[in-house]
């Protein structure tokens, strides 16, 4: 796991960091291809540089964001802001089965919004093929 995402975990409370240690185990083995780094205060996975998925503690919970989420046509994700982003909140790992975040993680790979252009597009978001 990379060193910034493992001292993001540290600094949870234990439940808490169960969830988030869970979550990113899984994202590692389903997003090969990806590179992860802490970004903007929580761990985020990336394609090509494209923001894709991360997770950040919320008082809600744990908070699983999918940029392109509201996309997926999930009643289970929530819009999250201004563009695309959806979000599931979890308290526990059986929050979310494996078999629905594995499901999530390959519509991520899926459908993508060009979230890294967006600021040299003047916040305009065109979907990548």
């Amino acid at each position: 796991m990379q060193a910034d995402i493992a001292q993001y975990h540290a600094g949870l409370p234990a439940h808490e960091r169960h969830v988030c240690i869970h979550l990113a185990e899984h994202i590692n083995r389903y997003l090969l291809d990806a590179s992860a780094k802490v970004w903007h205060g929580h761990p985020v996975w990336f394609i090509e540089d494209n923001p894709i998925v991360g997770y950040s503690k919320q008082k809600q919970g744990i908070q699983l964001l999918f940029w392109s989420g509201q996309s997926f046509d999930e009643p289970s994700l929530k819009p999250e802001g201004k563009f695309k982003a959806a979000a599931y909140y979890l308290q526990d790992t059986a929050d979310l089965p494996s078999a629905e975040l594995s499901a999530l993680l390959k519509k991520a790979q899926e459908i993508q919004w060009d979230y890294k252009n967006l600021v040299k597009r003047k916040g305009i978001l065109e979907r990548l093929t």
